[in-house]
């Protein structure tokens, strides 16, 4: 059995301040490729990390698994290794499928992030472990050098991200699961990406946790192909550590979710982080895609971002919650539902614009009825988004329902959806 959970306090509980403190820091060395989990703070143990995985029923997870549950389709998980004996994930990871060239140690975690990742992925559930929102899908793991390495020998031995977003590109694997960032742009990983794009992959990313402090671009987040994810609560509002820019293009539950604490594995926390909404989109791509084997990643994607929970206009996106909060189950119960093109990438217009930057002013956004907009990097403070959508229907007026009557709801087009947001511009 699990030994427990943890739950995640605030900052001033000492162990969450270390740990956060640690994280914040490698997210905002330059060039170093920093994992996007925050805020570890033991308090009062739970009898297992599935009782906090409040999302699962928020998103009528039971429902959406009797449509799919991510059989069929394998997400790679780029990140700090993923501990394959976890009760959760006993025969959930595909370990000899990773290429030796670039499969150095992929199953050794050294932090218990990447194996956190691939839980809320895929996980069973087993023993009290984490259920993963795609439980039916596989996970094939990847490791990569991580600023906060102890050993750093060990970071030289892993395989450069180039690499390995090649070898994925050139797998069977559909998703890129990468849970991390840096704050610079290389050239290299840039040319993998467009090259793993050319050949179906759909690559997450998180945007980042560092906007409390200083609002930086975060790759890979903000590369072309790649959908940026921002993390949300239980009520929809956007965490205030979540990066926000040009670049986000989806959020996801990313507050209070659990996770291992550490590498010991010995039980869960609960916390924050772009980490955990990344995992989740890219979980929710794998159930997507499983109903429907023959989409394209462009109609995969498509359906997100059509089905998405907002009270702003599609061709208007947030800099914070991007094209809004996913909600794969509107896509999975509309067997009929209709994906676009296959060729057509829904992100061509950012894509081809690139990012113009990231702004620090701190300033209040102007509301969604300011009629001139701003540039789409600029910053803001908290903004209500009440008002109504014209793309929205009493049908689809909701994005989480939890089945209690404890459910977390998330009302578009009505004052219950605060945000912090700002309109993208054109």
């Amino acid at each position: 059995m699990i030994a427990g959970i943890s739950r995640r306090g605030g900052r001033s509980a000492s162990v969450a301040g270390r740990k956060e403190r640690r994280v914040f820091a490698v997210c905002s060395a330059l060039g170093a490729l920093a994992v996007l989990s925050a805020g570890l703070a033991p308090s009062a143990s739970a009898a297992d990390g599935q009782s906090q995985q409040w999302y699962l029923s928020a998103m009528k997870a039971d429902e959406m698994w009797n449509v799919s549950t991510g059989k069929g389709v394998k997400v790679a998980v780029v990140d700090t290794g993923v501990n394959a004996n976890t009760p959760s994930l006993k025969g959930q990871v595909l370990v000899g499928e990773v290429p030796e060239a670039v499969g150095y140690k992929a199953t050794e975690d050294y932090d218990g992030h990447g194996t956190s990742m691939a839980e809320l992925i895929a996980g069973t559930g087993a023993q009290g472990g984490l259920k993963g929102l795609a439980p039916g899908a596989k996970i094939v793991p990847y490791r990569i050098g991580m600023k906060d390495m102890k050993d750093g020998s060990e970071k030289e031995k892993a395989p450069p991200l180039t690499d390995v977003i090649r070898a994925i590109a050139d797998s069977d694997a559909k998703i890129i699961s990468m849970s991390f960032t840096e704050d610079i742009q290389r050239p290299e990983i840039l040319a993998a990406i467009k090259y793993a794009y050319s050949k179906g992959k759909l690559m997450v990313a998180g945007t980042g946790n560092d906007a409390a402090e200083k609002n930086f671009i975060g790759y890979p987040a903000a590369y072309p192909y790649v959908v940026g994810v921002a993390a949300s609560d239980e009520s929809g509002k956007v965490g205030k550590f979540s990066e926000h820019g040009n670049y986000v293009d989806l959020a996801a539950p990313g507050l209070d979710v659990p996770t291992w604490c550490d590498e010991t594995f010995r039980s869960y926390c609960v916390g924050v982080g772009t980490s955990m909404a990344t995992a989740i989109t890219s979980a929710s791509a794998a159930l997507i895609w499983s109903a429907h084997p023959d989409w394209t990643a462009n109609q995969v994607l498509a359906s997100l971002i059509e089905t998405a929970g907002r009270d702003w206009a599609k061709d208007d996106p947030s800099t914070y919650l991007g094209y809004g909060l996913i909600r794969p189950r509107k896509v999975l119960e509309d067997s009929n539902f209709n994906p676009g093109a296959a060729g057509t990438d829904p992100l061509a217009k950012e894509n081809v614009r690139g990012v113009t930057g990231v702004g620090t002013d701190n300033s209040p956004s102007p509301s969604a009825s300011t009629s001139s907009q701003p540039p789409k990097n600029t910053s803001g403070g908290q903004t209500s988004a009440a008002g109504s959508s014209s793309d929205s229907s009493d049908d689809n007026t909701t994005m989480w329902v939890a089945l209690g009557a404890a459910a977390a709801v998330l009302v578009i087009g009505g004052g219950a959806f605060a945000v912090v947001r700002s309109r993208r511009g054109a």
